[in-house]
């Protein structure tokens, strides 16, 4: 019988953690499981309990949560060599995360087994046996992850099978296949996964990829295609080196693509959200290339590619954006051409044509800002002000008077700089003066300072990304900069642009498209 469902298990709060520069509070974890369950994730794998006391707080914390779709996974290793599998103390510590599945690991290539673990092959097949059968004894839910198994299979293949075998024997719910250096072809892990589901028909084979090669989502797929039931990866594929099977694009891939149900149908559109979510609350940058999720993942900006997009969106599309929850941008550039202007400025003023005279003057401005160093096509906001008060249709919120930013070194507690701005709004002046963390910090916090008792709703802005890149490094400390700042309100992100000899007043520009954005969005 042709399987028809495929279960999405998260290790983003486990595996995901092992990331460099990735380190997940306790509510961090929290708010990330709700995200996961409303996606509608079958399992999620949140932590060792027998590791640290930050993981042992999550797992009470977590209990209490009322979740519709996921089970807590709480995540640990086979016995200690040589004793009782009930008097292993980090089988104890997983025991009392209290939750009702667990994943155990165990080795499954001899190499690991007689080198890495300094033990006989035998002892490993107690290990897991005796492990596996002592949580099955507890009441659990016992998902056996096999590691190395893929290396392992191509080292000594009957031992690898051994070791899914004992895991079997001893009622392990789900025998997880694990290709965890990352080093296996797409076809070497269908052609293995394919003997290990005929070989264990009565139990769900599962898969863990990482992706040393670049494979991960692609060897993932080849396993489901062979017989997997369960695909283990991260959100946007974080994980220990080059990272894990990434979910984001497993997800599409099997419920678009392939047509298993993997999560809700009604949740796919979601998933956008959900991982720029984790990216944010991972503090990590969100990689903007990324398939289905990523901001440029339905972007156009060849003039023949807007067209055609333009008349019919599968000519350069896959599937359709809002499918995953993520949006088309027709990017406007000096080589995009009238078409892709027209769009945007139609949003604006419906009545324009091609060959309009205000038409023709914006896309001649384009030019002229690109010549200057401006690339709107990373800063849409930017161009969407831009078009309006080319077009007569912005009324300025403010208008600057004057600024004046001043730094000091050494720094008080964080803080070397100082900015004063004044401000015009609607006649009134208005003055505001903020220390800050260096001068755009400061210079940021004074505007919103002197603007906010105008317009509250700036104080929901956040500052989420700030980038300098250097646009002609031979004229050394004079070079032109461009600045782009991203933002968010938490509902929407938005990008501006600021160019300029001085990096402070390229920072001021973008910051101010970045409020006057959002005072439009809001009007």
């Amino acid at each position: 019988m042709q399987q028809s469902k495929v279960t999405a298990y998260d290790s983003t709060l486990r595996d995901g953690a092992q990331a460099q520069g990735v380190s997940f509070t306790v509510e961090d974890k929290l708010k990330i499981v709700a995200q996961l369950d409303a996606l509608g994730i079958g399992y999620i794998e949140a932590g060792n309990p027998g590791s640290n006391p930050k993981d042992l707080a999550f797992f009470k914390r977590v209990a209490a949560l009322k979740l519709q779709h996921a089970k807590i996974i709480a995540f640990g290793s086979t016995r200690r060599i040589g004793i009782q599998a009930a008097d292993d103390n980090n089988l104890r510590s997983l025991l009392s995360a209290n939750t009702q599945s667990v994943a155990i690991f165990g080795k499954s290539w001899d190499y690991q087994v007689t080198d890495i673990l300094r033990t006989s092959l035998n002892e490993n097949l107690a290990m897991i046996g005796d492990t596996i059968a002592y949580l099955k004894s507890q009441g659990k839910e016992v998902v056996f992850d096999a590691e190395h198994f893929y290396d392992g299979y191509k080292a000594n293949a009957e031992y690898a099978m051994q070791t899914l075998q004992a895991a079997a024997e001893a009622g392990a719910d789900v025998l997880v296949l694990c290709d965890t250096n990352g080093g296996s072809f797409p076809n070497e892990v269908f052609e293995i996964t394919q003997k290990a589901v005929a070989r264990f028909p009565q139990v769900h084979i599962g898969i863990h990829c990482h992706n040393d090669c670049e494979m991960a989502v692609a060897n993932s797929m080849a396993a489901v295609q062979a017989g997997a039931r369960q695909v283990q990866g991260t959100m946007n594929g974080i994980g220990e080196r080059c990272g894990n099977a990434n979910l984001c694009s497993i997800i599409p891939n099997l419920q678009l693509k392939l047509g298993l149900n993997c999560i809700p149908q009604e949740n796919i559109s979601a998933l956008t959200h959900v991982a720029r979510f984790v990216s944010e609350v991972a503090n990590m940058p969100f990689n903007d290339k990324a398939p289905y999720v990523g901001n440029d993942a339905f972007s156009h900006k060849g003039g023949m590619h807007i067209d055609a997009v333009n008349k019919n969106p599968i000519s350069y599309e896959h599937i359709n954006p809002e499918q995953v929850g993520n949006t088309r941008h027709i990017l406007v550039s000096e080589v995009a051409g009238r078409g892709a202007l027209l769009n945007k400025l139609q949003q604006i003023e419906p009545s324009l044509t091609k060959d309009s005279p205000d038409t023709i003057r914006v896309l001649e401005q384009l030019k002229a800002l690109e010549h200057e160093g401006y690339q709107f096509e990373g800063a849409e906001s930017s161009f969407d002000l831009l078009m309006h008060k080319l077009l007569g249709k912005f009324e300025p919120f403010f208008s600057l008077k004057q600024y004046n930013v001043s730094i000091v070194e050494p720094s008080v507690d964080g803080l070397n700089s100082s900015a004063t701005i004044h401000v015009n709004v609607n006649g009134q002046v208005a003055t505001a003066t903020a220390q800050g963390d260096g001068p755009v910090n400061a210079l940021d916090k004074a505007m919103r300072a002197a603007l906010a008792s105008f317009y509250p709703a700036i104080n929901e802005i956040k500052l989420v990304d700030y980038k300098v890149r250097v646009l002609d490094s031979s004229q050394a400390t004079a070079a032109k900069v461009r600045v782009i700042i991203e933002s968010t309100d938490h509902q929407q992100s938005w990008t501006t642009i600021g160019v300029s000899t001085d990096i402070i007043e390229a920072s001021w520009r973008a910051l101010k498209d970045a409020v006057e954005y959002k005072l439009l969005i809001g009007k």
